[in-house]
């Protein structure tokens, strides 16, 4: 037969017309409806099966499924009975098992039609205005049997809007929806039933979905896609991992809830980018040439400091030009520098076996502050000129070593001794130089001892 909008539909010869009619407005209506949440993972949805669903009925002329085609020829299914001439009905309307994966708390929605029982002459006291809702919980398929005593009810399903002969007459659409849970489940899967005590139904459509938080990265963590619990208020705590290149943040581990709607929540902690990375949107990027990074405490790549380089990507420090050098307490973002130069206009004075040594500091202090002086004495021999230390008999005032000042007075020489006084400025990379030491000298010769 035809209905309104061209739309065929095929349908056994003993449903009551009302039904006919209806299915037809009610699927075009049912193929516009709300998309899908980005949250729910759908487990059944009866009207985007092209195929027949197939599902049991108890006994078989109670419901009955009804096939046919939308505007756009795509086949559809719906259930549907109309049993309200007699007294003390019970049909039963079973879906295939259905695998529920991981999820514990199920959601059902029915969308249906439910014709007015005072709009129906001669049904008094048989018609009904309602709908039972079931399910049982099982391991496996338990094959075709229906067992009703195994199945639990979730609820009595009513109608927020029936219609009537009139609404028909008009093609007014009073499609309920109702929503219930089930839960917390604990086998691998279910049934639904659907019980019919005298009613008139149009079964639209069935969806059974559960909720979860899709896989987000969030503060450089990844946190997985992630059931909700079980209960209607429950939170369920998971802990991210740093994406690639990032570490967590010290004693402040990435977490968040999923909440029992399927919404993260506020995150808790966070993961930072390592040394020679730095962040770029929800990723860690290595520093380029030229850069560095060197702890995950920075935020971005620094420019490598002057007299240094970083030659690959990625690096979490500089190194140092040839002739240049960093010394151990040095931090990475400071230039690489190198020993001082000689210090100048050395000059000395002496006083029988004293002699006051005095200079200028060094034209080039290599790029650093922390300048010192430090003196070497050398004893040397008439005959060959061979030199060596001087030993510890020697004194210095104020000291031989780590001089700020530039003078020292160097006491307790021998008489008539010939000697050779280095004088080497020196800063904080000044040992770690493999280059000849700089330095000033002067070469004397005591005079007679003091009495």
């Amino acid at each position: 037969m035809k209905a309104a909008g061209s739309r065929t539909m095929v349908v056994r010869p003993r449903l009551p017309p009302w039904i006919i009619v209806c299915s037809v407005w009610l699927l075009r209506w049912a193929r516009t409806g709300e998309a899908q949440a980005a949250k729910e993972v759908i487990l059944l949805d009866s009207k985007a099966q092209q195929t027949e669903l197939e599902w049991i009925s108890s006994p078989p002329n109670g419901w009955e499924e009804i096939s046919g085609l939308d505007e756009n020829y795509t086949p559809i299914r719906t259930y549907q009975v109309c049993q309200v001439m007699e007294p003390n009905q019970n049909n039963w309307l079973r879906t295939n098992w259905i695998a529920k994966g991981n999820a514990q708390r199920i959601f059902v929605e029915l969308k249906f039609t439910l014709r007015d029982c005072n709009s129906l002459p001669g049904v008094l006291g048989t018609c009904k205005e309602t709908f039972n809702l079931y399910y049982y919980e099982t391991d496996y398929d338990t094959g075709r049997n229906i067992r009703e005593n195994l199945y639990v009810k979730i609820d009595t399903i009513a109608a927020d809007e029936s219609f009537t002969q009139g609404d028909l007459g008009e093609r007014k659409m009073k499609l309920n929806t109702e929503v219930r849970e089930i839960g917390p489940l604990s086998k691998k899967g279910f049934y639904l039933a659907f019980q019919d005590v005298g009613a008139c139904i149009a079964l639209v459509s069935v969806k059974v979905y559960y909720k979860k938080c899709w896989s987000i990265i969030e503060n450089l963590a990844i946190f997985p896609d992630t059931v909700t619990g079980s209960e209607f208020s429950s939170l369920v705590e998971v802990r991210g991992t740093c994406v690639s290149s990032a570490e967590e943040e010290a004693e402040n581990s990435p977490k968040m809830h999923c909440s029992a709607e399927g919404e993260w929540l506020v995150p808790i902690g966070k993961c930072i980018c390592k040394a020679g990375y730095q962040q770029k949107g929800d990723t860690c990027e290595p520093c380029g040439r030229g850069f560095y990074k060197s702890s995950s405490q920075d935020l971005q790549c620094s420019r490598c400091p002057t007299h240094s380089f970083s030659d690959r990507e990625g690096s979490s420090r500089c190194d140092c030009e040839d002739s240049y050098y960093r010394a151990p307490s040095d931090p990475p973002y400071v230039a690489c520098t190198r020993p001082p130069s000689a210090p100048q206009n050395l000059i000395f004075n002496i006083n029988q076996t004293t002699v006051s040594l005095e200079w200028s500091p060094p034209a080039d202090n290599g790029g650093r502050t922390d300048v010192t002086y430090r003196i070497l004495c050398k004893r040397c021999s008439w005959e060959q000129g061979e030199c060596v230390p001087c030993g510890s008999n020697i004194g210095y005032l104020p000291q031989q070593t780590g001089l700020v000042d530039n003078y020292v007075t160097v006491m307790d020489l021998l008489a008539h001794a010939n000697y050779t006084f280095e004088v080497e400025a020196v800063n904080g990379v000044s040992d770690l130089s493999r280059s000849q030491r700089l330095f000033a000298a002067v070469s004397i010769t005591t005079g007679q001892a003091v009495p």
